[in-house]
This record gives structure tokens, sequence and C-alpha cells, in this order.
């Protein structure tokens, strides 16, 4: 397992083996039709748009209430397939914390059909790969294939994710794996000031714990639990499927319910997809400093606050302001930090959004005896943006950034493929190209400097992972 948004974004998922989650950029709010569902017993499609950079977008909604996306890439020999379920670690209780991070890793030992060894090897033989991570709000499950091995990548996934068989002794081994995991992770401070800074947050909500659980939620964990979790929560309503490269739309959805025929995501009864806001409200905590003393021979810092969710309308100006601060060489603290004073090797700005609330952090990794001084910089050129704001060169440098990383992100059919997911999963909408690239020319100075006098004038959490005590930090 690794994480898969790698620095400059903060870890934010669990995964089986190891992935590198393609990127996704941030569509619309959900408005209109987008949102229909499926005729009783009559499966619904509309074609969504027929993008110049891309291909044509299409979308079905199964009689069950399973949604299908798919982009159709002639020019592509691959397609990414994947399976994305609208449940994560924010939606599980204290006693369940890690359950939807195990669920993943025993989907993949077993079906009625296939033996895990099945599984791996017939992707494998046919050089395709196959993998998935759990975040705080959903949960992926994914494939690239060579495009004439697509039939085989739908049957395999399909399978797994609608007929895991969850035994007993999978659930031990696994056990044994995921603790394992956890143990990596508590040798990794890099990654672990990311989970504390989300504690210093968040507290005892959901999104302050951890995706993978702890030792002492895991080791009890029983396979009713876990059972239970699958069938309650992998419903048709609640998982969209997205492919993207060389396909065809209609063929695509046939032989997903060939795939799931008989199983409840093909035949159970359409309902609408659960709101997130069933999951409990989100109750920050006043500004609070959290030190795990460790004796690392470098120091671990993040400071930052909550922010906007994902869809509050600032988002793009969010956007353009971290790229600016923090999100490149370029940047302001990357450029006082490390290349004027030497002081860190790694600093960045992040912002991270979710349904009903977001995080905007600085990250710096630095000698223990320069960690006050790198605080004191980063303070320091937060004030200023929040008072002094951005200059127009500043601007158009940060909206270049965003078109330019989002466009360069879909040179991948993996990058399209979650694109489409996340657009209908987190927004119920896929937001074309050329009108999210207009959304973010769209930005004024005069939005993105009101944006930074209100966000980086807000109190701030610290969070640390070095050789300190309590006492060596003060909120």
């Amino acid at each position: 397992m690794s994480r898969a948004d790698r620095a400059p974004l903060p870890p934010d998922r669990r995964g089986v083996v190891g992935v590198r989650g393609p990127g996704a950029a941030t569509p619309h709010r959900a408005t209109g039709p987008a949102r229909s569902g499926a005729t009783r017993g009559r499966a619904v499609t509309r074609t969504l748009s027929e993008d110049p950079l891309g291909g044509t977008v299409c979308r079905t909604v199964l009689p069950s209430g399973l949604r299908v996306l798919t982009e159709a890439i002639p020019t592509m020999r691959s397609v990414s397939f994947g399976i994305w379920v609208a449940v994560g670690s924010r939606d599980e209780t204290a006693t369940q914390s890690g359950a939807a991070h195990f669920l993943e890793h025993l989907l993949f030992k077993g079906t009625h059909k296939r033996t895990a060894l099945d599984i791996s090897a017939q992707i494998e033989a046919v050089g395709g790969e196959t993998n998935a991570f759990t975040t705080k709000e959903y949960t992926c499950y994914y494939a690239r294939v060579l495009d004439e091995d697509l039939p085989l990548a739908i049957d395999v996934m399909c399978d797994l994710v609608a007929d895991s068989v969850l035994d007993p002794t999978d659930v031990e081994t696994e056990r044994g794996v995921i603790l394992e995991e956890i143990a990596m992770h508590d040798d990794e401070p890099g990654d672990e000031v990311h989970d504390l800074f989300n504690r210093a947050v968040y507290g005892d909500h959901p999104l302050g714990r951890l995706i993978s659980g702890t030792e002492e939620t895991v080791t009890p964990m029983t396979r009713r639990q876990i059972q239970n979790f699958y069938r309650r929560r992998y419903t048709a309503p609640q998982i969209v499927i997205s492919a993207a490269g060389n396909l065809d739309h209609t063929t695509v959805v046939r032989m997903v319910r060939q795939a799931l025929r008989g199983s409840p995501l093909e035949t159970g009864p359409a309902a609408p997809a659960a709101p997130r806001r069933r999951t409990p409200s989100v109750r920050t905590r006043p500004p609070t400093t959290l030190v795990e003393s460790k004796e690392t021979e470098q120091a671990h810092v993040l400071l930052g606050c909550p922010a906007m969710d994902r869809l509050d309308e600032r988002r793009f100006a969010l956007g353009v302001l971290n790229n600016v601060l923090g999100g490149g060489m370029s940047s302001r603290l990357f450029q006082e930090i490390r290349e004027r004073r030497g002081l860190a090797y790694s600093v960045y700005s992040y912002a991270s959004q979710y349904a009903d609330t977001g995080l905007f952090a600085v990250y710096a990794g630095c000698a223990p005896g320069k960690v006050d001084e790198v605080l004191d910089l980063c303070r320091a050129e937060l004030a200023r943006t929040a008072a002094d704001g951005l200059t127009e060169a500043e601007l158009a440098r940060g909206k270049g950034m965003s078109k330019g990383a989002f466009v360069l992100g879909l040179e991948d059919t993996g990058s399209r493929m979650t694109r489409l997911a996340k657009g209908e999963l987190l927004y119920g909408t896929v937001m074309p190209v050329d009108e999210l690239l207009a959304r973010v020319d769209a930005v004024t100075l005069d939005e993105v400097n009101d944006l930074a006098a209100d966000l980086l004038a807000r109190p701030m959490s610290l969070s640390v992972v070095g050789p300190f005590g309590d006492d060596d930090f003060t909120s």
C-alpha cells in the first residue's frame, strides 16, 4: 500500500498494493437533469458532451440506480475501467473505524467464481493492472487494459465488487496485512503529520480518524461487521461505473449488465443515493496544536485551518491562491523558505475539499533546529498574503498553473475515467473541459484577494512530528 496523491497533495487514500491515483478536476455544482434516474425497468441514456479535447461522454442509469459513464476516445489503444462506491472512512462509526479500507482489501481475496489468484492472474495475463484505494468519502476499484481486453476487465471487476465471498480465513489473513500497513504508516512521519493535522482540526469526527483504522479498531473487527457494512453500503444507487478509452458506450453498458446479472447491483429496486448529510455533521475544533514525539532526523510540520467545501463557488479562486502561495517551485513559500534561505527541502500548500467542509494547510519538512524559523516564515507569508493579496502577474501565473495541470492531467485514460466518476459521484455532473477552463479564466484579482483576506487570517491549527514535546509549541 502507498498513498495515491503524493505531495503536493496531502495523503488521503489507502490502497491494496499501492496506487498513484489519476488526477481529476473539480466539476461544478449538480444542476438540472443530470440527476435524473432510470425509468422503472428501463435504462436511461444521455449524451453529456462531445469534447474536442477528448471524445463523446455518455451516461446511462440502470433500473437499479447504478450509473455508467464512458468517454469514447478512438485514438487510444487502452481502456481504464473503474467502479466507484460513495462510501469511505467518514461513513463509519467509531467501532467500525477501518471497515471501508478492510473491505477494500477483502474484495480482492475471491468470489464464488474466482480465487484471489484468478483475479490477479487473469488481468496480468493480458498485461493489464488492477488496484483499489479508499478515501474519506469514496472507494475505487479499477483496471487498465488493452481495448480488446475490456470485456475481461469488466467481468473481473464487477465480479469482485458484487460477489465477494469474504471468507473467514481471508479476513484473518488480511487483518494481519492491514496491521502491518498501519505499522508501516507509523514509520512514515511525513505521512503521519497529515493524519495528525486532520485530528487537530476534526477531533473525534470521522474525518479526523485514520482511513485504515487503528490497531485497536481493526484487531477486534469481525467478519460479520465487515459483511454487514458491505451489504448495507455497496448498493446500486451508491455506485458509479466509469470507463475511458477506445470503447463503445452501448457495448460497455451491455457488458456491465451481463457481468452483474442476478446481483442486487443489476436487479435491485432503484432508490436515491443516500445524501452525505446522513453522516455526522462536521464540528471543527478550536485551533489546536498536536505533537507526536519521535526521534526523527527531520521535523514535519503542518499549519492550517478549516476551509470551504467542494461546492463552494470560491473553489476556483482557492486553486489560484494555492498555486501562488505554495503550489510549485515559483510559489511564494518555496521561493522564500527553500530557494532564498535553504531551510527546507520540501515546502508546499494544499487544499482538501469534502462534501461539507474543507482544509487549507502549509507543509514543511526541515531540520528540528529550524522548525521555529520555518513556522515564523510560514505565518509571516500567510499574514502578508492576507493583508496585501496577490499581484496581477501572480494571478495570471496561478490561473495558468491550474489550467495547465488540469489539461496535462487528461493525457491518459485513467485520469479521464477518474474525472467522469468524480464528477458524477461528488457533483452530479461532469463539467466539459472548455467550461472548466473558462471558470478558471473568470477568476478575478478581487475574488482571490478577498478569499485570501478571509481564509489566511483565520486562527491556525498545528501538527508536528519530530523530536519535540507538547510544551515546545503553542497554538
